[in-house]
């Protein structure tokens, strides 16, 4: 299993993501935050194991919310570049991994 590391950019977009969960219901950004903890242990247990979206970064797709953690599979560690809503603008996570 290979550690994960979310850049600061991911970071904050999923304490974001939370607050607005939060907000909507009490507990619904910690059942987002769980999911979105279960990605993570999946991408590094596996993270040769999603195809290729764009380049070398990697989509793995968070149960229950529309979220996805866009990444890349680094010989030493995963880098979770984004934790991107499905609606968004890929643009956005694409300048990241150039």
């Amino acid at each position: 299993m290979l550690p994960v590391r979310l850049r600061p950019a991911a970071l904050e977009e999923l304490t974001e993501a939370w607050g607005w969960y939060e907000q909507k219901r009490e507990g619904l950004g910690d059942e987002f935050r769980a999911c979105v903890d279960v990605g993570i242990a999946a991408i590094g247990r596996s993270p040769l194991g999603r195809a290729k979206i764009r380049g070398d970064a990697r989509r793995k797709l968070i149960r229950r919310f529309p979220y996805a953690l866009i990444y890349l599979a680094e010989p030493e560690h995963v880098e979770v570049v984004a934790v991107f809503h499905t609606s968004r603008d890929p643009v956005e996570w694409q300048e990241r991994v150039r």
